[in-house]
């Protein structure tokens, strides 16, 4: 099917992070393969779509993908209670009256056969799976007096629902002063991968000579650029593909590596392992780090993209605390602080392999509940506004609320 062309207008000449919205939309339309702009809708071919989209407002880029689907589609957002058209995918014998409609904020009493008039929460799923979270999907008015609450809402949608305690609750406000930084200063997110490759190494060498203080410090400022780099992609709409695999490559190899190194360090440190014990930590760590990893991915295979930990609240809690890198450099550092490292690897090694006998249990459980039907996240089920008793807190934790600007909209 060929792409639709775009026109943009009504452009507001507010910069959120470091972006005018024509160069965001651009990047998000290039990167679903709609890259054709054309600044009169007149000039349209007969056999071509034309996506209309005001330029001052905010698009969620789901929006933008389900309208690129979606012909013979109006979008409209809820202003002062009455639905107002921002954008629409129309073929040419529509285009000058839809047009009309979108310049002037007003639908007409009828409209033409075929044509839907839809919301955002009609256009396009509430669940973001590749972040691994319920997030509604937004249109907002972009003015520059809602910038700084523009900006904050693009980071916080930015950031994974389910995830680590750390990543979650302790890097976001240093992590934004950091995008913030990257941003001002031009430094690219494949940039800041790379520095944590090397820091990762570095941590390594640390790990392997006993020098865990040092160690420790190259270790947790690794784990926090690698939640830089991730929400300075998505702000400023530079993903790429090697730097996806670049980034993801880093994550699945270097954690046992550390962990195998720590222990080598012990003998430098004071604290040597017997060989029974180093044979059992190696197979504990291996065993327990390999078989997570396999778990997670046959759970993907067969039941669902959105995977293990998104499956019922009991699954996001734990991910929480599962034995991946950052639950377990906690677990290093305390016993490090205790002047016992020797037992926060054992604490590592135990915890890694106790994590995924869990997880396999899930899985089990997974195959016998498929018996009842497909299996779905948990938040695709939800009413966020009213979750009931047993899933409030879980709606709190892992669910973002909707951003309300002054004005009163919503997204």
């Amino acid at each position: 099917m060929k792409s639709p062309a775009i026109h943009l207008f009504h452009e507001s000449p507010v910069r959120l992070w470091g972006l005018s919205n024509r160069e965001r939309l651009q990047r998000v339309l290039a990167r679903l393969g709609a890259e054709t702009f054309v600044d009169n809708p007149a000039d349209l071919s007969e056999d071509c779509s034309l996506v209309i989209l005001r330029g001052d407002y905010l698009y969620d880029d789901r929006i933008i993908q389900s309208l690129l689907d979606h012909p013979g589609t109006v979008l409209t957002v809820t202003k002062d209670g009455s639905p107002v058209p921002v954008a629409a995918h129309i073929g040419k014998p529509l285009v000058r009256r839809v047009y009309k409609w979108i310049d002037s904020g007003q639908l007409p009493k009828s409209k033409p056969p075929g044509l839907k008039i839809l919301t955002p929460d009609q256009l396009t799923s509430n669940y973001m799976q590749r972040l691994r979270k319920f997030d509604r999907p937004f249109v907002l008015p972009l003015t520059e007096a809602f910038r700084d609450q523009l900006e904050e809402h693009l980071f916080s949608w930015s950031y994974k629902g389910v995830t680590d305690l750390v990543t979650k609750w302790l890097w976001p406000t240093p992590a934004k002063k950091a995008v913030r930084f990257c941003v001002e200063h031009d430094i690219k997110p494949n940039q800041v991968t790379l520095a944590g490759f090397f820091l990762a190494v570095l941590a390594g060498l640390f790990f392997y000579q006993g020098w865990y203080f040092f160690g420790l410090l190259a270790g947790w400022l690794m784990t926090f650029l690698d939640t830089v780099d991730g929400k300075l992609a998505r702000v400023t709409v530079t993903s790429s593909k090697f730097g996806h695999l670049f980034d993801h490559a880093i994550d699945i190899i270097h954690p046992p590596l550390w962990y195998l190194a720590w222990g080598v360090g012990l003998a430098a440190y004071g604290l040597p392992l017997t060989p029974g014990a180093w044979n059992a930590i190696v197979w504990l760590i291996w065993v327990g780090y390999l078989g997570g990893r396999l778990v997670e991915a046959i759970f993907t295979q067969f039941f669902g993209r959105f995977g293990i930990f998104c499956w019922q609240p009991r699954d996001s809690w734990f991910r929480l605390i599962t034995g991946r890198r950052n639950p377990c450099m906690i677990l290093l550092t305390l016993g490090w602080l205790a002047g016992r490292p020797d037992l926060g690897l054992w604490a590592v090694a135990l915890w890694t392999f106790f994590s995924t006998v869990y997880l396999g249990w899930r899985l089990y459980e997974a195959f016998k509940a498929r018996r009842n039907g497909p299996l779905e996240a948990w938040f695709t089920g939800i009413d966020p506004n009213n979750p009931g008793p047993e899933l409030e807190l879980a709606v709190r934790v892992f669910t973002r609320r909707p951003t309300i600007l002054p004005d009163g909209s919503r997204g």
